[in-house]
């Protein structure tokens, strides 16, 4: 022990650095054991001349030691990213030169020591993704040399102190995902270097306060808390978050009067009135969200061209008016959602242009006319919804050449909603594969068998006629097809994916058979497809017979799937998720659009397999989601897999539940239970 001690010895001259670390004469092994030595001995006495201690991204476990406190010269101390657990020691208040305390990435517990009180040179304090409890000290408000607090991702109660108003040189003020409650205190407005405040989830109540209008503030987050009342007219932000809140009144009139917005949610609240004038020639403008509101206005005069624009929502409003053709002209657009509101005109052929647009839902407007021929340019849609309008109209019906086909909706769509209106709209079956005329409110579909990567296809409750073709059954994705409520007749066609389909997906049709269990068998002979009334009637007397015992059989078959999907449910915790039991494209639509394509903004944690985000459903229900980020490799399915397996297998307390998971090119990704503090 005593030539480990002299070991360090050596080394405590002026500092210890990760850099160091690396290095072959002071490997990890050896730096690990060293730290293991000086958790029960005097040994941080003989480094008094310490002026930087930096073991950040290294595997150190037990609590941090007592014997720190010795270092009365130190200046840093990174600790980041290791297994540390205990508290904080106070001793770390004897550390009176030190200017950067960075504890962030373990697994601390207790409270933040009154002790760092002391502190007065601190200008960074970096406590975050720890299990830190108990309150905010408000004596961290004599600290006036601070620059940066984060303090996210803990377990902290009670409310924001009042005095950390004090800190006129703070630029950063991160308090996230803790249990904080009470109001926001109007004196955080006297931080005039504040740069950014992110309250986001949390308990907080009360308004915006007013005073924060016309400040130097760039990025303020209160998303998900309890925050009401109406927001002050804060001109020079570059980014603002209010989503899911109480807030209401109009939204701020001059809110990119600076010019410099580029993140605006405000989602999930009472906003009433119009969309903010300042907003139509905000070409800085990257995200919005301003869905699930009661905005009003013409949509048409209050949205321009924006350049750098990647998502924007408005759904679930009252908006009005036409859609713009300067919606093509956004080319960095990969997300355009404006469902549920009351849009009229046709949709302008120019947002055929956004060729980066990988989802667009116009679904319940009012749209008339036909679908714009030069949707086909959209070569990255994966999601096409403009159910419940009124569309009408024919499309082109024309032979085409293979350099046609290969070039237009060769993409992959993996969710296509057709819904009620007068014409089907998964135009994804590619330009021209998926032929579709309207005839007096007749339609046929022509061709589908060249999306060789679709998954799921609903074409239910249309005019659909005809026959279902059977190239449909060279596409080898294809797992669901629903295509109930049309006029369709004649033989499914023979492949994997309809053997095993639920004769739900096929019924109330004109006369559909073979193939799929529950449909009648179909005749050999050409003139069965046009049956005449005496057989007709002939097969009624006997179709109520088989009728009378397929039910009593059907009752006996329900009884027992209730019971399953009722044990599974209870093993997986039911909730909007079920391993065993789910609508697979609503799940799927649900997780991509709640993580709003998994933006960085929700991500929770990274890790050497992909990252974890949170994702909040339309249910309320919160879950984990588990993104991959692997080649698509057989290797790489094969591992997705095994950990599928793994989970739905393995039941212990510390091992997460696995809800659902999806696998497709774009995305695999497991739908996973939330452990608000846990990995």
């Amino acid at each position: 022990m005593a030539s480990q001690e002299a070991f360090l010895k050596k080394w405590g001259i002026s500092r210890i650095s990760k850099s160091w670390i690396s290095q072959p004469t002071f490997s990890r092994d050896l730096f690990r054991k060293a730290w293991e030595i000086c958790l029960n001995s005097p040994c941080w006495i003989s480094l008094q001349k310490l002026l930087v201690l930096s073991i950040s991204d290294n595997t150190l476990t037990a609590s941090i030691p007592a014997g720190l406190g010795n270092l009365t010269r130190l200046i840093k101390l990174n600790l980041w990213g290791n297994h540390l657990s205990g508290p904080i020691p106070h001793e770390v208040g004897n550390l009176v030169h030190m200017t950067n305390l960075v504890l962030a990435h373990n697994s601390l517990l207790g409270s933040i020591p009154l002790a760092l009180r002391n502190l007065s040179v601190l200008s960074t304090l970096y406590l975050f993704n720890n299990h830190i409890s108990g309150t905010i000290p408000a004596e961290l408000g004599n600290l006036v040399e601070l620059r940066d607090v984060d303090l996210s991702h803990n377990l902290l109660t009670g409310f924001i102190p009042s005095t950390l108003g004090n800190l006129a040189r703070l630029r950063n003020l991160i308090l996230s995902y803790n249990e904080l409650s009470g109001p926001i205190p109007s004196t955080l407005a006297n931080m005039t270097s504040l740069i950014l405040l992110d309250l986001s989830n949390n308990q907080i109540s009360g308004c915006i306060p007013p005073s924060f209008a016309n400040r130097s503030l760039k990025e303020l987050s209160v998303i998900n808390n309890s925050v009401s009342g109406s927001v002050p007219n804060l001109t020079s932000l570059v980014s603002l978050k209010l989503a899911y809140n109480d807030l209401s009144g109009h939204l701020p009139p001059d809110v990119c009067r600076g010019g410099k917005l580029q993140h605006f949610t405000a989602a999930y609240n009472k906003f009433h009135g119009p969309i903010p004038e300042s907003l139509r020639n905000c070409s800085s403008l990257v995200r919005v969200r301003l869905d699930r509101n009661d905005l009003t206005g013409d949509l048409f005069d209050h949205f321009g061209v924006y350049p750098n624009m990647r998502y924007i929502d408005l759904s679930y409003n009252r908006l009005s008016g036409l859609l713009s053709p300067e919606w093509g002209s956004c080319s960095n657009l990969t997300g355009l959602r404006i469902s549920n509101n009351r849009l009229n005109g046709t949709i302008p052929s120019e947002i055929g242009q956004s060729t980066q647009l990988g989802a667009l839902d116009l679904s319940s407007n009012h749209l008339v006319g036909e679908l714009p021929k030069n949707l086909c340019n959209l070569i990255s849609l994966i999601e096409l919804n403009i159910s419940s309008n009124q569309q009408s109209g024919e499309l082109p019906n024309r032979k085409t050449t293979q350099a046609e086909e290969t070039g237009c909706f060769r993409q992959q769509l993996q969710w296509g909603d057709s819904g009620r209106n007068r014409w089907m709209q998964t135009a994804n079956i590619s330009r021209y594969e998926q032929q579709l005329l309207q005839r007096k409110h007749s339609l046929r579909i022509r061709s589908a068998g060249q999306l060789a990567l679709l998954q799921i296809l609903n074409l239910s409750h249309n005019n659909l006629a005809g026959r279902i073709p059977p190239s449909l059954i060279n596409m080898a994705s294809l797992s669901a097809l629903e295509v109930s409520h049309n006029e369709l007749e004649g033989p499914v066609p023979d492949g994997q994916p309809f053997r095993r389909a639920p004769m739900e997906w096929f019924t109330r049709n004109r006369g559909l058979c073979d193939v799929v269990a529950g449909l009648p068998s179909c005749s050999s002979s050409p003139a069965s497809e046009f049956p005449n009334v005496i057989f007709l009637s002939g097969i009624a007397v006997l179709g109520a017979l088989l009728l009378f015992f397929l039910f009593v059989g059907f009752a006996a078959r329900l009884t027992k799937r209730r019971k399953q999907i009722a044990n599974a449910t209870s093993q997986t915790g039911g909730g909007a998720f079920s391993i065993w039991y789910f609508d697979v494209g609503d799940a799927y639509d649900e997780i991509i659009k709640a993580t709003e394509n998994f933006d960085d903004e929700y991500c929770i944690g990274k890790g050497g397999c992909g990252s974890v985000y949170r994702a909040t459903l339309s249910t309320g229900e919160v879950v984990a989601v588990k993104k991959l980020r692997q080649p698509d490799t057989e290797i790489s399915w094969q591992h997705f897999q095994n950990e599928v397996q793994a989970l739905t297998q393995v039941r212990h307390r510390n091992i997460v539940k696995l809800f659902g998971f999806c696998s497709t090119p774009r995305h695999k990704f497991l739908v996973c239970e939330y452990m608000g503090r846990g990995n």
